[in-house]
């Protein structure tokens, strides 16, 4: 007699249930062949100074909400204000010698030189005159040659001082010879590169916000000293926000940048669409993050997306995401 003619019946019952069990524990439903795995990746705008200095003021602290234009920090800049405080009267100083330059002589000065033309012009009036007179009187031989000579002389040289004054005040009137004024140009605008380089260390101290961002860090403590070109804040604006995952070669002349992509987030009531953006030139292996055993030894090419700003909100850096590709 068979063995199992001894075996207990077993009721149909429990054998469905136990088939139900094994069901769910050997097998799921297949993941569907146009979505992969995937993870959020910010890029982060670290915020310095190009100069050194103490970190006298610091504005924000992490996880505020910046503006573009919004003071972060302030290093101390005291030696900085006095360089360009310095620079600011040596441009002043020679900006003044130009414009005396080219002012001419005061009005005062020109007004004496008028007044001395007048004069002399008054005296060749008369030197002319009485030179004329002497003429005729040595003509008839009233006077001497010895006289008549002594009149046009003075009738030379009074209009000569004439001649003098003339120029005199035409030159007081123009000012500085042109290469002194030249030269004082040139001074001006030295000067003035030395206040534009003074300011332009000064307003280095303070960084504000370059577009609207989240604070993701602040590195230093007030009263700490920060070294030139070293971060104070890290930043992360919405745009910079990112999804990367990573496509099967075989699956890669499916996608290409320009498109748009549907990402996921666990617990994220609707999926939003991304624009791919970049596309690896190199295959690499699956990386450990997202592998399988059935997957792990087979080649990917990464890619990468943008949010549009709304979207990019609602998402953060390190945050596992499916993406289904079109």
């Amino acid at each position: 007699m068979d063995a199992s003619t001894f075996a207990p019946a077993i009721p149909w019952r429990m054998l469905a249930a136990g088939c139900v069990i094994a069901a769910l524990l050997t097998g799921c439903s297949p993941k569907p062949a146009n979505r992969f795995q995937g993870y959020i990746e910010g890029e982060y705008v670290y915020v310095a100074a190009p100069l050194a200095g103490a970190l006298t003021h610091l504005a924000v602290a992490r996880g505020d909400a910046v503006a573009a234009g919004q003071l972060l920090f302030e290093l101390e800049r005291q030696s900085e204000a006095a360089a360009m405080a310095q620079a600011g009267q040596n441009l002043a100083q020679a900006q003044a010698q130009l414009d005396d330059l080219t002012k001419g002589l005061r009005p005062t000065e020109i007004e004496s030189l008028a007044a001395q033309l007048d004069k002399a012009r008054a005296n060749l009036k008369l030197s002319a005159a009485d030179l004329v007179r002497r003429e005729q009187l040595g003509s008839s031989n009233v006077i001497s040659r010895e006289e008549l000579d002594q009149a046009r002389a003075q009738n030379d040289a009074n209009l000569a001082q004439v001649r003098q004054l003339t120029a005199d005040l035409a030159t007081a009137r123009l000012g500085g010879r042109e290469d002194a004024i030249h030269a004082a140009q040139a001074a001006v605008a030295a000067q003035r590169s030395a206040w534009d380089k003074a300011k332009w260390a000064y307003d280095q101290k303070q960084q504000s916000a370059p577009t609207n961002a989240a604070v993701h860090d602040t590195l230093y403590r007030e009263g700490e000293f920060v070294a030139a070109g070293n971060p104070v804040v890290a930043l992360l604006p919405p745009e910079n926000l990112k999804v990367r995952f990573f496509l099967p070669q075989a699956q890669l002349p499916r996608i290409k940048t320009g498109e748009t992509v549907s990402v996921q987030a666990d617990g994220a009531a609707h999926p939003v669409s991304a624009t791919v953006n970049y596309i690896s030139t190199q295959a690499e292996y699956t990386p450990p993050v997202i592998f399988s055993r059935e997957t792990r030894a087979d080649l990917v090419f990464m890619i990468e997306a943008g949010f549009a700003p709304a979207d990019a909100a609602q998402l953060r850096p390190g945050q596992p995401v499916d993406v289904e590709v079109k």
